[in-house]
């Protein structure tokens, strides 16, 4: 990156330093590592400005090194062909270290954030290192004297704060997690969560087989571990941060974290384990270690209770897609229903989501918000105009109390708080019914908004050059009468130069004669180079400077307008400042009630929200109740029936999982139908139903009717981990090893095509065993499948009914009605579907040639038979023992030495085939 656009002296600075880098002694041979502490040899050798980038850059190995040299960030060897190829930009060079030339690139500073929100994109770590002096006192110290800088922060996907680097609908959590030391894996895993940005903390513990649950759960962008400590497998989106395990020892971690919020006993927040605790002072070093003095600060830690959520594993949320979808840009979830109009909202909309609750009387007072708004919908579009894209004021907050806030930052906690007074009054009236408690508690939090911490931010601050981030002139007039005095005095003094350009002018009969200002001269009086001996000739004026096309000159009375113009500015500054700092201090003050209040508001923008979606999407009030019911009738597929933009081309399907009786254990049902038919999305629509409806919403139904659901489990689709070693099918049996170890009465499983992957009859036995272990624990499942045999289950077990999708056919091609309907499927139509994929048709012809066959073959008997004696083993029986006759005694030989392979056509040998099996079973006795 070359030195244009960079002041006089950084440039100076920066060309000599890179020339001298010359002179190194050749030392290792190869450029820099800067991933490696630079030898002290090498630094010593360095000219000053290197020696100081590789002594900062020993001490910050991990990261990108942002080295502030004037109006730009540059970057050196490796980190600088790194961040090239990551940024687009050019690399470099400039002078040799070692031999080899110096990769260098640079991005100005004006423009830093963009680039650091690219790279925080593509998780790498940023360090930034800035000026810490003006280049003007290093100046006074020597030639050779160097800028003073330090790192004053290094930037992390989870320890981000800027604006432009978070998403306003999502949260950006970092995540530590402590390991403890137990017999049998059964030791406490303590997790630490904190958005950094807003300022939330909390804790919370998981066993080393729910970790990865709790992980997914909290959807962090980075996480803090132990080195060593084995993780779960993790998105690749997810940034991890190793650290020594000492660390995270739990050994006097309460007493440390306690002190941290100048408290004596960290129970004065709650109840803690030690490696929670031990979790929560991982975090909060690792903020001190990469935030330095500016770490922003973190509320109190509050005790999250995963035992009051639906407890999701992280397949379930992937095949669910619930806030993250499977693939680039597609729909999830929170996307088809999100109708929240702040970023705050959308934030807390997609935590519902996330973590559905198990409290009954949580879910009624949801839904009594969401029915309260959707009753009044004058009220509920009042409220949300008044808050719509209202700011996030705690992360405003937080900016402002770790140092880095601006003007736009006070303001956005401004507009908040009287965006909270308007919803206030906004609220449905207390009569004729009062209010539900949501949204009384709402009510009375937020009449007290703007409070008088909004009336004197209001008062103080000018909106237009607070909204565009002025440097000076965002205080108001008549708030304080120096800065005016002053701001007079500068704005005085800027006309008189006008006036006194006109003077000059006619003194000198030099029309094109101007007054100037820049950083480096200050004021000036430029003419044409042709007009020099004119004012040269005037002894008022001393010459400055001579171009190739004009001189400059001073005289006595711009001086002292000088210095009273700055003289003013810098009053005015610093009275702004002042003034600033106060506002800066009364919101941190404050940051307790403003949490409050931006809670408040999120809470009426989603049940807003969920009102708006509840009308306008024909959803219905769930009824939440204790027991095993699981009962929806007309219900939808909210994600594919947005999709389709018009709620009348969805087939709406009922479902009912609810126990035959109160006392007994709920239902499996078996779905059967061809591909295509609708089955995933059936599967699907029902378990979404159950999120939505804990999550506090309305739900896609015409009537719905759930018993808590505490633990959702879904396996559907197929997917590998050939990164581990694992193909697809070793894939779905862990997950559903998975469910079969965790599932419970009060579980809602939804399995699909279990047992692909492998022989037919091993899979058809896996999915046999698995149904049959799911109708014994009790848990509501829907069970889709293509292995018909299971079917027969329905009749043999209590509690299992069967399901199909329903089709037409007409003249040799189906058509799907995407209709469920008691009964069983006689087949899986996968050649008709086949044929609509577009298989060629000589493929086509020949499949259904082959099934016509194997239809007719003995082997369907063979799969009834076999369909009719399983369900008389009892699950878990001892195997039968097994006669260890020789192979020859099942094959009839003189049947083989009659056929000759050579002269068989293809159906002549699947014929054969079918001979032989048929010889076979003959003579083991159907065996």
């Amino acid at each position: 990156m070359e030195a244009m656009g960079r002041d006089a002296d950084e440039t100076a600075e920066r060309l000599a330093s890179t020339s001298a880098v010359e002179g190194l002694t050749a030392g290792r041979g190869t450029p820099a590592d800067p991933r490696s502490a630079a030898t002290e040899a090498e630094i010593a050798n360095a000219t000053p400005m290197m020696a100081q980038y590789l002594t900062i850059k020993a001490q910050n190995p991990e990261g990108l090194l942002f080295y502030r040299m004037g109006d730009f960030y540059e970057l050196f060897f490796e980190d600088a062909e790194i961040a090239a190829k990551a940024l687009s930009i050019h690399c470099t060079t400039r002078g040799t270290h070692q031999g080899e030339p110096i990769k260098m690139a640079g991005v100005p500073v004006h423009a830093a954030e963009e680039y650091l929100a690219r790279l925080i994109a593509q998780n790498f770590r940023v360090v930034i290192a800035e000026q810490t002096e003006d280049p003007a006192e290093a100046k006074k110290r020597g030639a050779k004297s160097v800028v003073a800088r330090a790192v004053v922060r290094i930037v992390t996907p989870g320890t981000i704060t800027e604006e432009r680097l978070l998403a306003p609908d999502r949260a950006s959590l970092l995540v530590a997690i402590a390991p403890g030391k137990g017999e049998g894996g059964k030791a406490e895993v303590g997790i630490a969560a904190a958005d950094v940005a807003a300022g939330r903390f909390v804790l919370t513990a998981a066993t080393p087989e729910t970790l990865a649950a709790a992980i997914a759960r909290l959807d962090p962008v980075e996480l803090i571990a132990p080195e060593g400590a084995e993780l779960p497998p993790l998105p690749l989106r997810v940034t991890v941060a190793r650290r020594v395990p000492s660390e995270f020892r739990a050994s006097g971690a309460a007493a440390r974290l306690a002190g941290n919020f100048g408290v004596a006993d960290l129970a004065a927040f709650g109840t803690f384990t030690d490696q929670e605790a031990a979790a929560g002072l991982a975090l909060v070093n690792y903020l001190a270690e990469t935030q330095l003095d500016n770490a922003p600060p973190l509320d109190a830690p509050r005790k999250d209770a995963p035992d009051r959520v639906m407890a999701i594993d992280a397949a379930t949320r992937a095949s669910l897609e619930i806030t993250r979808p499977a693939r680039p840009e597609g729909p999830t979830l929170l996307s088809a229903i999100d109708c929240t109009v702040s970023g705050i909202g959308a934030q807390l909309l997609a935590d519902r989501l996330s973590s559905p609750s198990l409290v009954r009387e949580e879910i009624a007072d949801r839904h009594d918000a969401v029915a309260a708004f959707e009753a009044d919908p004058v009220a509920r579009d009042t409220v949300r105009r008044a808050l719509k894209a209202v700011p996030d004021m705690m992360r405003a907050a937080g900016r402002l109390a770790a140092g880095r806030g601006q003007p736009r930052d006070a303001l956005a906690v401004c507009r908040a708080l009287h965006a909270a007074g308007e919803a206030a009054a906004a609220l449905p009236p207390t009569r004729p019914r009062p209010r539900p408690r949501l949204l009384a508690a709402a009510a009375e939090v937020l009449a007290a908004a703007p409070g008088a911490l909004g009336e004197r931010l209001a008062a103080t601050l000018d909106e237009r050059a607070a909204a565009a981030n002025q440097p000076d002139g965002f205080v108001a007039a008549g708030i304080d009468p120096a800065l005016d005095e002053a701001r007079t005095l500068r704005d005085e003094s800027r006309r008189f130069v006008a006036g006194l350009q006109a003077d000059y002018q006619r003194d000198t009969g030099v029309k094109s004669l101007k007054i100037k200002h820049n950083a480096v001269l200050g004021w000036f009086i430029e003419v044409p180079a042709g007009h020099a001996d004119t004012l040269r000739a005037h002894d008022a004026f001393a010459h400055r400077q001579t171009l190739a096309s004009a001189a400059r000159f001073t005289t006595d009375t711009l001086r002292d307008l000088e210095s009273r113009i700055l003289a003013a500015s810098e009053d005015a500054r610093a009275a702004e400042q002042a003034i600033f700092a106060g506002l800066v201090a009364a919101i941190v003050e404050a940051r307790s009630w403003l949490s409050d209040v931006a809670r408040q508001m999120a809470e009426m923008d989603v049940a807003a929200a969920l009102a708006e979606r509840a009308a306008v999407s024909r959803w219905v009030r769930p009824l939440i109740e204790d027991g095993l019911a699981f009962d929806i009738e007309g219900g939808r597929h909210p994600v594919v029936e947005a999709a389709l933009g018009d709620r009348s081309r969805f087939v709406p399907n009922d479902c009912d999982l609810s126990p035959p009786t109160v006392d007994e254990l709920a239902r499996a049902v078996i779905l059967t139908g061809p591909n295509m038919g609708g089955k995933s999305t059936y599967l699907r629509q029902n378990a979404l139903i159950a999120v939505l409806a804990q999550a506090g919403s309305f739900v896609p139904a015409k009537r719905a009717r759930i018993g808590i659901v505490d633990r959702l489990f879904s396996r559907i689709g197929a997917s590998d981990d050939l990164a581990a070693g694992r193909s697809t099918f070793m894939v779905e049996m862990v997950e559903l090893a998975a469910i079969l170890n965790q599932a419970g009465p009060g579980a809602l499983v939804i399995l699909d095509e279990i047992g692909r992957g492998t022989a037919t009859f091993d899979g058809l036995s896996i999915a046999w065993a698995a149904l049959e272990r799911l109708n014994e624990v009790g848990c509501r499942t829907l069970f889709a499948t293509h292995y018909h045999e299971i079917t027969t289950l329905a009749e043999r077990r209590a509690r299992i009914g069967n399901a199909t999708m329903r089709v037409k056919e007409f003249r040799g091609d189906i058509v799907f009605l995407h209709q469920v309907e008691a009964g069983a499927a006689d087949r899986s139509y996968g050649v008709q579907v086949a044929r609509l994929a577009g298989l060629p048709a000589t493929v086509v012809r020949r499949a259904r040639d082959v099934l016509s066959r194997l239809e007719e073959s003995d082997r369907g008997a063979a799969r009834a038979a076999l369909a009719a004696d399983l369900p008389l083993f009892a699950a878990g029986a001892e195997p039968a023992a097994v006669d260890p006759a020789p192979a020859a005694r099942l094959v009839s030989l003189e049947t083989l030495d009659d056929i000759d392979p050579d002269a068989l056509s293809p159906r002549e040998a699947l014929d054969a085939l079918y001979a032989l099996k048929a010889a076979r079973r003959a003579e083991t006795g159907g065996d």
